[in-house]
C-alpha cells in the first residue's frame, strides 16, 4: 500500500494505491475558491491553507480506503516543480509519517505525476508513447518509453497553456480558475467570430502569449457593452486557437517521432474541445487530470525510493 501526498499548487491530496495501480481512495481538497478573490494563487496564502489541510486530508484518504496507518508500506510525495512553500508542506508531512514508521520515502517529480495518471488500474497505459501534458504550469511533449522516466521533445517558450487560460478569463472577468470558466462558456459562442494566431515557433516548443496579447487587444477595443455581448464568441475563438496550438503540434511531433499513441494528462486535458479534437487519443480520466496525489502515489512505484533516514535531507525545488 502506498500513501501519496500531493501539494504543490493549491490542491491539498492524499491518495491509497496497491502496488497494482488500483485507487483505493483519493482525496483532493481544493483552494479555487479560496483564491478566487485575487483571481490567482496567492503562494503565501496557498501554504498557510496546505498546513491546515494536510493532516485532515490524509487522515480522510486512510478512512475513505479502510486502512490504517501501518498498513502504509510507502510514501510518496510531490518534490516538485511548485511554489516552494507549498510544496515543503507535503514534503514535511511525508518525511514525519515515514520517518515515524521507518518506512521508505518517495520524492515524485510533479510532472512525472501526471503522465503515471495513465498507469492507474482497471486499463493502464503500457508505453512507448508521445504524451501532452498540458497544465497550469507546464505545456511539454514527451517521449514516453518506460514507466520510469521520459524525454522532453517541446516546451511552451512562454505562458503555459493552463495559464494563458486562466489569464484569458481574467480578461473576460471570467474569475478563477479559468479554464473551466472558459470552456463552459465557449460552448454558448461561435469560433468563427474572431480569429485568435496561433504561434508559429520553431521544432516542437509551444508560445502563448501572442493569442493572449491578440486577445487583450481585442477586448480593449470593444465598448463596455459590445464585450458583454460579445464574451462568449471571444471565449469561444480564444479557446479554439489554444487548441488548435496543441493539437497542431502534438500531430506534428507524432510524425516526426513515428509515435503509434498519444496520450493527454493534466489540467487542460479536461478541456472539452481538446478532448474531442484529440478524440483517438488516450486521455487522463478526468478524475486524474487536475492535480490529485493517485498520481503521485502511481509515479512513486517507479520513482527511485530514498531509505530511513536519508530522506530527511531532502529539500524542495520550483
Amino acid at each position: 500500500m502506498i500513501l501519496g501526498i500531493e501539494t504543490s499548487c493549491d490542491e491539498t491530496a492524499a491518495a491509497l494505491l496497491t502496488g497494482d495501480g488500483e485507487v483505493r481512495a483519493s482525496i483532493v481538497a481544493s483552494q479555487a475558491e479560496l483564491h478566487a478573490r485575487y483571481g490567482g494563487v496567492v503562494p503565501e496564502v496557498a501554504s498557510r491553507r496546505h498546513l491546515e489541510l494536510v493532516l485532515p486530508v490524509i487522515r480522510e484518504a486512510l478512512a475513505t480506503a479502510e486502512v490504517d496507518l501501518p498498513a502504509v508500506e510507502r510514501i510518496a510525495v510531490t518534490r516538485g516543480p511548485g511554489l516552494v512553500g507549498a510544496l515543503l508542506i507535503g514534503l514535511s508531512a511525508a518525511k514525519a509519517i515515514a520517518w515515524a514508521r521507518r518506512l521508505t520515502l518517495v520524492p515524485v517529480d510533479h510532472l512525472h505525476g501526471h503522465v503515471a495518471s495513465l498507469y492507474l488500474g482497471p486499463h493502464p497505459l503500457e508505453p512507448p508513447f508521445l504524451c501532452l501534458l498540458a497544465s497550469g504550469g507546464h505545456t511539454l511533449l514527451l517521449d514516453v518509453q518506460d514507466r520510469a522516466s521520459f524525454r522532453r521533445l517541446g516546451t511552451t517558450l512562454d505562458d503555459a497553456a493552463g495559464e494563458a487560460f486562466d489569464k484569458g478569463a481574467r480578461l473576460l472577468g471570467l474569475g478563477y480558475p479559468g479554464g473551466a470558466a472558459i470552456d463552459r462558456l465557449a460552448r454558448e459562442g461561435d469560433a468563427e467570430a474572431f480569429s485568435f494566431p496561433v504561434a508559429r515557433v520553431p521544432g516542437l516548443d509551444f508560445s502563448f502569449s501572442g493569442v493572449k496579447t491578440a486577445l487583450l487587444y481585442t477586448v480593449r477595443g470593444l465598448a463596455p457593452g459590445e464585450l458583454e455581448r460579445r464574451r462568449a464568441d471571444l471565449a469561444a475563438g480564444y479557446q479554439r486557437a489554444i487548441v488548435r496550438a496543441l493539437v497542431e503540434r502534438t500531430r506534428e511531433a507524432a510524425r516526426s517521432t513515428g509515435a503509434r499513441r498519444i496520450a493527454v494528462v493534466g489540467g487542460v486535458a479536461a478541456n472539452s474541445e481538446l478532448r474531442a479534437a484529440l478524440g483517438d487519443a488516450v486521455l487522463a480520466p478526468l478524475a486524474f487530470c487536475t492535480d490529485n496525489a493517485a498520481m503521485i502515489a502511481s509515479a512513486g512505484r517507479y520513482a527511485e525510493a530514498v531509505a530511513y533516514p536519508d530522506y530527511l535531507a531532502l529539500d524542495a525545488y520550483t
